[in-house]
């Protein structure tokens, strides 16, 4: 379509066109032909160019569906948690490699019961985490949370357990150097209790056993922290039935500090008894003890009686009266007489009831002692009355004798 066009105005970038009908149309001018100045008319051929646009069209389209492949299929997964070792003590937990398609990372962070426990260093490059310090048979949840700038992704809730102390199948084991024979023999013993044993240390190794001190494992083992046992220590747990302290299996250890529990729990027990029997067996001589002062008492009663009328009264001077007061001998025989003596301790109640009989017996003694020096004093006889106790008899016949041997001795 051809279309004149009067120019009315030109400017440097603008030159304003007039149509037949007096309208305005602002066209550029550097499109017009040179030497154009206000009042000329120009012809100007419009046309649709068909091939531009479909191509214009192909290329528009062509974008949208690199952009949607890009950015509108693949997105962040959220990742993938699960267990790979579990001690008494300790877990290890791991996951597959991140996939965040075109998005950016911003954290992922480890939660245990619901909890934050921390934060994950280097997310590309660590895929796995140790737990230590937790509770003995004890259950824990952990999750990861993926925050990225396509969104929050967060990964199925894990649900995990430590060992019993009587569970050996989470101890893993690093050998070290060591001959020949004891290596064949721990791969035996780990067997044995169901642990695992591996060529490299890795964060799920738990111990490692060499006996020597040296290499490159053994100082990777040591700047992580790993404790460095002896074979023995394998043997031990076996033996046990549980897991053993590693202080005495250490490389420069004494082998005095390795004590096993089965076979020195017994020892102390029969020690603790001995010393019960010991302490009870001096209870049955008791009665024993008892018996002698009772049976020797009246003895002793009766033998100071014989002293008393052995010793009769004292032969008179020439001089002197020829007649003994039974007052003097009384007082003579008094302090002579034996006082009863006192029943032991630990004397039954049958040895007290006889010491107070035979105190009964001597105080009827004594008062019938003194009935008879009254008696005596008032008839001048040497006639004793009868007393029913044996020791009343023996004073009266020493008391009687005494005074039928006094007679007159002449110079």
């Amino acid at each position: 379509m051809l279309v004149s066009l009067t120019v009315g105005k030109v400017d440097a970038g603008v030159a304003v066109l007039l149509t037949q009908d007096n309208r305005l149309i602002e066209f550029p001018s550097v499109l017009l032909p040179k030497n154009i100045s206000s009042g000329s008319i120009v012809d100007i051929n419009v046309s649709r160019n068909h091939a531009a646009e479909s191509t214009s069209i192909a290329n528009f389209q062509s974008l949208q569906k690199r952009i949607l492949n890009t950015y509108g299929l693949e997105t962040p997964s959220p990742p993938v948690l699960r267990l790979r070792n579990a001690t008494q003590t300790s877990l290890v937990l791991e996951w597959d490699p991140i996939k965040l398609a075109t998005a950016s990372l911003k954290s992922l962070s480890l939660y245990r019961n619901g909890s934050k426990a921390g934060s994950i260093p280097r997310p590309l490059e660590m895929l796995s985490t140790k737990i230590s310090g937790l509770a003995v048979h004890a259950e824990y949840t952990f999750h990861l949370v993926l925050r990225t700038s396509a969104g929050t992704f967060q990964s199925e809730k894990l649900t995990c357990r430590t060992h019993k102390m009587t569970d050996l199948s989470g101890i893993t084991v690093t050998p070290g150097i060591m001959p020949e024979p004891q290596r064949e023999a721990l791969e035996r013993a780990v067997d044995r209790i169901g642990g695992k044993l591996i060529d490299a240390v890795r964060i799920d190794t738990t111990h490692f056993v060499c006996t020597e001190g040296r290499g490159p494992a053994w100082e990777k083992a040591v700047e992580m922290n790993l404790p460095v046992v002896r074979p023995e220590w394998v043997d031990a747990c076996e033996a046990e039935g549980t897991i053993v302290g590693v202080r005495g299996y250490y490389l420069n250890a004494d082998p005095k500090h390795r004590q096993l529990g089965p076979r020195q729990t017994p020892q102390p027990q029969p020690q603790q008894p001995q010393p019960q029997p010991q302490r009870q067996a001096p209870e049955p001589v008791v009665p024993e003890t008892t018996i002698a002062p009772t049976s020797s008492q009246p003895n002793v009663s009766s033998q100071s009686g014989a002293d008393q009328v052995s010793d009769g009264p004292p032969t008179p001077f020439p001089s002197g009266p020829t007649e003994v007061n039974p007052n003097e001998v009384q007082q003579d025989n008094e302090p002579e007489q034996a006082q009863p003596s006192p029943p032991p301790k630990d004397e039954p109640a049958e040895t007290t009831r006889g010491s107070e009989q035979e105190e009964h017996n001597q105080v009827e003694n004594n008062e019938n002692g003194d009935d008879n020096e009254e008696a005596e004093e008032e008839e001048e006889s040497t006639e004793v009355p009868h007393s029913n106790h044996g020791n009343g008899e023996e004073k009266g016949k020493a008391q009687q004798e005494g005074v039928g041997e006094l007679e007159e001795v002449s110079l």
